[in-house]
């Protein structure tokens, strides 16, 4: 069993380790297809449809589609952009599915000033679909399954007293030991991709950190153990943005401004401004 597991193993690892995630370069195990990978994304988005309620308030779609279209135009994709509020003001989040489709949070602009900081969650979303996450996840999920299982079998077949004690701990060991790294370290990219888009999109990346802060001081600085989350800490996330802030800011102050939209007024934003389009 263990040598059909390899021999079926060694080819897939040869086959998909072949892809990389963007700005990163980091080598990525990807067992799904594109076609399958979009498929799941529009099956999440029929799901979203029928259980959430989309807004059409323009205080809020003007500047979700005004930032989703700066940040989409620099990632360079020609996927099928579309960008969407959801009217619940009790969730601060944001995401994008594997078709290019984001859905935005009312919840979320409690919590930012001005177009940046709005582009530093939009980006950390967008980075984590052209970063294809959610296929590698299932793809590492799957893998996990198979070693998990034949792991399993050979603990079965030794029937001793300590049986169950050892899959319960390999259950676990296969979450807290492989899964929830594997997120933490898929948060921490999509930080580092996103933070680049936003400096390309014209973005001040410094606002990324503005952001950050004030998230963690709304929510009192309590944040679950890191390693039972499937998020960084705060501070982890807030210490790699500031080792990648020379190169964010070198690429923004170089970006292309000739096609920006001035900020209008009336935005949700305690008070509209033109950040991220400007060189301190």
């Amino acid at each position: 069993m263990k040598r059909i597991f390899l021999a079926l193993l060694i080819p897939i690892l040869l086959i998909t380790g072949c892809a990389k995630a963007p700005v990163t370069g980091r080598t990525q195990l990807i067992m799904l297809s594109p076609q399958q990978e979009m498929a799941l994304g529009f099956q999440a988005e029929r799901e979203i449809f029928e259980s959430e309620k989309v807004t059409n308030d323009p205080r809020f779609v003007e500047p979700v589609q005004r930032v989703g279209h700066r940040i989409a135009k620099a990632t360079g994709l020609d996927l099928d952009w579309k960008f969407y509020v959801i009217e619940n003001d009790k969730v601060p989040n944001a995401f994008c599915l594997a078709n290019g489709h984001v859905f935005v949070y009312t919840g979320l602009f409690k919590y930012i000033d001005n177009d940046a900081q709005l582009a530093t969650v939009m980006a950390h979303e967008i980075a984590h679909a052209i970063a294809h996450h959610v296929a590698e996840r299932i793809s590492v999920a799957q893998l996990t399954g198979i070693a998990t299982a034949i792991a399993a079998e050979a603990i079965h077949s030794s029937a001793n007293e300590y049986q169950q004690l050892y899959e319960a701990a390999l259950g676990i060991g296969s979450q807290v030991g492989v899964m929830l790294p594997y997120s933490r370290m898929q948060e921490s990219e999509a930080d580092h991709i996103g933070l680049i888009l936003m400096a390309e999109a014209c973005y001040d990346p410094r606002e990324a950190l503005k952001f950050w802060e004030k998230f963690a001081k709304a929510n009192g600085g309590e944040e679950p153990i890191v390693y039972f989350s499937t998020h960084p800490a705060t501070k982890q996330r807030i210490e790699q943005l500031k080792r990648l802030m020379p190169r964010a800011m070198e690429i923004y102050k170089t970006c292309d401004r000739s096609r920006l939209t001035p900020v209008k007024s009336g935005e949700p934003y305690a008070a509209s401004s033109t950040l991220g389009e400007r060189v301190d």
